[in-house]
């Protein structure tokens, strides 16, 4: 498979910078045995062989969708920006709704799509500082605004929601969702394109990996402790999150691993040509350090990371690490 090659942008935090493991009472270690140099060295699994034509395909099927976006102004507007309820047409029929945000005087020159982890947000985030750029904020089919009486809105569930299928697997729809919500957002701002970026986080990280792998409409990334890497690992390493669940049914169900081969956000992520900013957390209960770090490893273009010390869990540092990942945020989709 051919490689294009990109400047490297490999920047982190030194591992003696970070203190010591937090606290913590879950019967596991959430660092299961990694340091940051043995992260920095997880790979990506072998792909399967019809991988790629699996994706361009499922991609190609989406872009003929006719969005039929709607915007409504909720007349609310706080930190300077107006609140619209957002909604769109995805694949299969399914209706996706959001939020947008606007700049309240009007100027829109760039655009980026957020997503959300598996606690679906009850509101946008308005405390990005990020000037001339509307904002969109799908929630993934079944959660959220987009809940489907079909799918259900627990993660331990919606994660096997027909997972034996890889062709109706919810995460590929859930990845059809964003390729449709950029349609959307260009349906209403067609000078936004060239200019358009994207914000995971969990849940939407890995979703968000594997949409820019095949989407060049989406030109930049930034992806906070993604979920979906390395899924051989993601099967063995001890979990709290929707991991859990997906560990318990490969047992009834062997040859889960050959479905999950076609859902792996570090295959997905070698895949990437467009500048990249990763945020990885040492430390995760929910979402294994190694997976995460898979994702960031295997991405070939422009990248930087910011290493953290823990994800999804409380500790001392975290909120001025969670305003150092804001202030990447605004300063690596700044010259979007």
């Amino acid at each position: 498979m051919a490689r294009a090659s990109f400047p490297r942008m490999d920047c982190y935090e030194s591992e003696k910078t970070r203190p010591s493991s937090p606290k913590h009472h879950y019967p596991f270690d959430p660092t299961h045995g990694y340091t940051l140099e043995s992260l920095l060295q997880v790979g990506a699994p072998e792909e399967p062989e019809d991988y790629e034509q699996f994706w361009r395909d499922r991609y190609a099927q989406a872009r003929v969708v006719e969005p039929q976006s709607e915007l409504h102004d909720t007349g609310v507007i706080q930190k300077d920006w107006r609140v619209f309820d957002w909604s769109y047409h995805s694949t299969g029929g399914v209706k996706i709704r959001g939020w947008a945000l606007l700049p309240e005087n009007g100027v829109i020159r760039r655009g980026m799509l957020i997503g959300h982890g598996y606690d679906a947000p009850m509101e946008p985030d308005f405390d990005l500082e990020l000037e001339e750029m509307a904002l969109f904020f799908p929630c993934a089919r079944g959660l959220g605004r987009s809940r489907m009486p079909s799918i259900s809105s627990e993660s331990k569930w919606h994660v096997l929601h027909d997972i034996q299928s890889r062709s109706r697997y919810v995460l590929g729809g859930c990845v059809e969702d964003l390729w449709l919500g950029v349609s959307a957002m260009l349906q209403h701002f067609p000078e936004i394109a060239g200019h358009i970026g994207y914000r995971g986080i969990s849940f939407s990280g890995g979703i968000g990996a594997m949409a820019i792998a095949w989407d060049n409409r989406i030109v930049r990334g930034q992806l906070t402790v993604p979920s979906f890497g390395n899924q051989p690992l993601r099967l063995l390493l001890a979990s709290n999150g929707s991991a859990v669940s997906v560990q318990q049914f490969s047992k009834k169900c062997p040859k889960l691993h050959e479905v999950l081969r076609y859902y792996d956000a570090a295959i997905a992520a070698r895949y990437i040509r467009v500048p990249m900013h990763c945020d990885c957390a040492l430390f995760d209960p929910a979402v294994a350090p190694a997976g995460q770090f898979a994702i960031y490893n295997a991405i070939p273009s422009t990248k930087s990371l910011l290493v953290l010390t823990a994800g999804h869990h409380p500790h001392p540092d975290r909120k001025s690490e969670e305003a150092e990942v804001q202030r990447n945020c605004h300063n690596f989709f700044r010259d979007l």
